[in-house]
């Protein structure tokens, strides 16, 4: 999430602490003593923890969405449709780990915006799954149980965020790359 105004500076916080303790867990307050702010004034920016809570998720989700769409419909190979979803998702967890660990983790917290998120969440999983499909009738991938592809593939992405802060020297196009290999290409000699 983009750093700057002090709604965003509070979501940021929030993430983190979401991150350390999770999100049932976190209270305004505790939010207001990580800003070195009192507690009223976190109401001048943001109304609720839920609200926190929603900005973070369906930011991502969007986010997310709106990079599947770009690789759903670009005129490319299947095969290079799964790197790009990959390098989408490697780029937008290292931008947001602990944005990603609330995705992740808390989205059934959500309330008016629930059946929203579980929208996008759904649509995105069909898309990912519609290339899998369409490039194993291409001949472009191993013909295969599409499930276990998407639960193999996806699994390991949405758990970047656990790995990424414990490697400080890690390069996006290089972390891309390796996973690239390992998920598409297998690890069979």
């Amino acid at each position: 999430m983009k750093q700057g105004t002090r709604k965003q500076q509070i979501v940021n916080v929030a993430a983190r602490l979401f991150k350390e303790r999770g999100y049932s867990a976190v209270t305004m307050r505790d939010i207001a003593t990580a800003m070195g702010i009192k507690a009223s004034s976190l109401y001048n920016h943001i109304s609720s923890k839920q609200d926190i809570l929603t900005n973070i998720i369906i930011f991502l989700a969007e986010e997310f969405t709106n990079g599947m769409e770009a690789i759903r419909v670009s005129n490319i190979s299947n095969i290079e449709k799964l790197n790009q979803i990959i390098e989408l998702h490697v780029n937008i967890t290292i931008q947001n780990t602990f944005e990603m660990a609330s995705l992740n983790n808390d989205w059934m917290h959500l309330e008016e915006r629930l059946e929203y998120y579980l929208k996008l969440r759904d649509d995105y999983e069909d898309n990912f799954r519609e290339i899998i499909v369409e490039g194993m009738s291409n001949n472009e991938i191993v013909n295969g149980n599409p499930e276990v592809m998407l639960f193999s593939i996806l699994s390991t992405l949405r758990s970047l965020y656990l790995w990424i802060p414990k490697k400080e020297d890690l390069k996006p196009e290089e972390l891309s790359k390796n996973l690239i290999n390992v998920l598409i290409n297998g690890v069979k000699a």
